[in-house]
């Protein structure tokens, strides 16, 4: 009886194997990040809408270009575009200011990276606000 066993696993399935790994794998937290703020950013610029609705693209009437739809209640497909835009603009803003806290030993990149963060911060703030009162009149 002084035999050893060996434990042997039944052989699984491709499907048991497939689950296994997927239920244990570990993503990094900057994939997870870019994802969570990939999706925050589609949702507030409204990209759930346009895919409900199907607007049009853009508008030429009255002999005007319409890129933002003149109304508060819905918007073009541009809207979005636009919003998506300003808002990755306010994010990497956001970033380069947070950025210009791990340069503490090299004084001059630091006031650089937060110069640069400020004025996409502030130039995305300006242009969502400016899209808002074209909207409203």
């Amino acid at each position: 009886m002084s035999k050893k066993f060996k434990k042997r696993e039944a052989p699984t399935s491709f499907s048991d194997r497939w689950f296994r790994r997927i239920s244990t794998a570990k993503p990094s937290t900057f994939v997870v990040t870019i994802i969570v703020v990939s999706y925050t950013i589609f949702f507030f610029s409204g990209g759930l809408l346009t895919i409900i609705s199907q607007p049009l693209p853009s508008a030429y009437y009255g002999g005007k270009f319409y890129f933002l739809y003149p109304e508060l209640g819905s918007q073009f497909i541009s809207d979005t575009i636009i919003a998506i835009m300003l808002y990755v603009i306010g994010f990497a803003g956001l970033l380069s200011i947070y950025q210009s806290t791990k340069y503490a030993y090299k004084p001059r990149q630091a006031y650089m990276m937060m110069v640069i963060g400020v004025t996409l911060l502030l130039i995305a703030y300006i242009f969502i606000e400016d899209a808002i009162h074209i909207k409203i009149g």
